[in-house]
């Protein structure tokens, strides 16, 4: 495996790539090139992207080397979901109803890695809607395996080297479970620290703009530029962790090496120090996976209306008759009052708990990525966490029976991202050096 100092510019970290194009070692442009050289050859087989724009990242790129503007993504290429508009680009959402639709803005999450000097390369694949139609996006260690969705594209992307960075959403586990599955670090803030402007909403409680890298130091970078703030390096604790290992009330839901990667991480953090505690959700959070489909059910036909309204037939099933669709005109308006009532409950009683360690450790997906291109696997060990609006990460941590990688996930208290990161370091670089 080449090492970072002779390393093609697409396989490069952020972080490093940020470097060297501010020292001048590197230009925007042939770090550009290199992404685009390396998606031509393996699109065919990948197909992450619903449009490439390489002219006008190239473009982007030389006028990057030319200015001399920084930004602390100064040259750095990214993609961005297809369920963000963009003014330069067709936004599809992932639906034939919108083929060919130019917004007249760009969303948020593209103008503000743009605005700290990212290069935008293109839309990446989503699910219909971000919901569970999938898209035709392949997983790039075994084109025979989903890459998880609904951020498949993204995930699928960054794990090829097409990009070092892409943006996602969540809703249940669009962010965490196709990062898992695809072998890369993903991250879901807690809940409204990355603005959702200009993204087609799915379900207003509950979605979350993410991003995706290939380790914990690029998320960081990424973060700072997704939030207009200053760039705080991810630090190592100065002590081992404290962490919660927690197979939520779905453990009869994980596959055989989902289970042994978790008990095996357990097993190996706590031997280089971690302390680690069996711990479950308190009491008060019975039945969050529950309340969490109730927000995503009721808030479905309404947020869907323009497309219900005048182009139904066009879309598919897996939303209207066997998805949200059918299922949120099963509720009432109390139900989804109860569901409210209950979720701030539950993020009280969530809150409480998780302030007693420095994250939890836990499943961010059954096992691997299933051999199949027609689901985009369960989402049984996401919802409840984006449910209680808790910042979640995802680490590469095994592989499966079929080859494919199986991560762990660690998630913290609400709005303590930054710890979350600075332990997902620690944890991450004693991953680093069992592999």
């Amino acid at each position: 495996m080449p090492t970072v100092s002779n390393a093609a510019p697409h396989r490069l970290p952020a972080t490093v790539l940020a470097r060297r194009i501010e020292d001048g070692s590197l230009s925007a442009a042939a770090v550009v090139q290199s992404c685009l050289d390396h998606i031509r050859a393996r699109e065919p087989v990948v197909r992450a992207w619903t449009h490439l724009a390489a002219e006008a990242a190239l473009d982007a790129a030389r006028d990057a080397d030319k200015s001399g503007r920084g930004g602390v993504l100064r040259g750095v290429p990214f993609g961005i979901k297809d369920i963000f508009d963009t003014a330069d680009m067709p936004s599809g959402y992932g639906s034939p109803i919108y083929t060919g639709c130019r917004p007249s803005f760009d969303a948020s999450a593209g103008s503000l890695p743009r605005a700290a000097g990212a290069i935008l390369m293109g839309k990446t694949v989503t699910t219909e809607f971000a919901n569970r139609h999938p898209g035709p996006t392949a997983n790039p260690h075994n084109p025979a395996h989903t890459p998880g969705g609904s951020s498949s594209g993204s995930a699928a992307a960054v794990a090829d080297f097409m990009v070092p960075l892409a943006i996602g959403t969540q809703t249940g586990g669009s962010v965490i479970r196709p990062a898992a599955y695809c072998g890369v670090v993903g991250f879901k803030p807690s809940y409204g620290l990355f603005p959702p402007a200009g993204m087609h909403m799915n379900t207003d409680s509950l979605d979350t703009v993410g991003i995706m890298a290939r380790s914990v130091g690029d998320i960081a970078l990424f973060r700072a530029a997704m939030m207009a703030i200053p760039y705080d390096p991810p630090t190592m604790p100065d002590r081992p962790p404290r962490l919660a290992l927690c197979r939520t009330p779905h453990w009869d839901q994980a596959q055989p090496e989902g289970r042994a990667t978790l008990e095996t991480v357990a097993a190996l953090l706590a031997k280089a120090g971690a302390g680690i505690v069996e711990s479950e959700l308190p009491p008060g959070c019975d039945g969050v996976s529950e309340v969490q489909r109730r927000h995503s059910a009721w808030e479905a036909p309404r947020n869907h209306a323009p497309e219900l309204h005048r182009h139904a037939a066009l879309l598919s099933d897996d939303l209207l008759a066997n998805g949200r669709i059918a299922a949120g005109r099963a509720l009432t308006l109390a139900d989804f009052r109860a569901a409210l009532l209950d979720a701030d409950r539950m993020r009280h009683a969530a809150g409480e708990w998780a302030g007693g360690f420095d994250a939890i450790l836990t499943l961010p997906a059954p096992g691997e990525a299933p051999r199949t291109l027609d689901s985009t696997g369960s989402a049984i060990f996401n919802g409840l966490w984006t449910m209680l609006q808790m910042p979640c990460l995802t680490l590469p941590a095994g592989t499966g029976p079929a080859g494919l990688p199986v991560g762990v996930q660690l998630v913290g208290k609400r709005y303590a991202d930054q710890r979350l990161l600075d332990t997902g370091l620690w944890v991450e670089r004693h991953l680093g050096a069992q592999s």
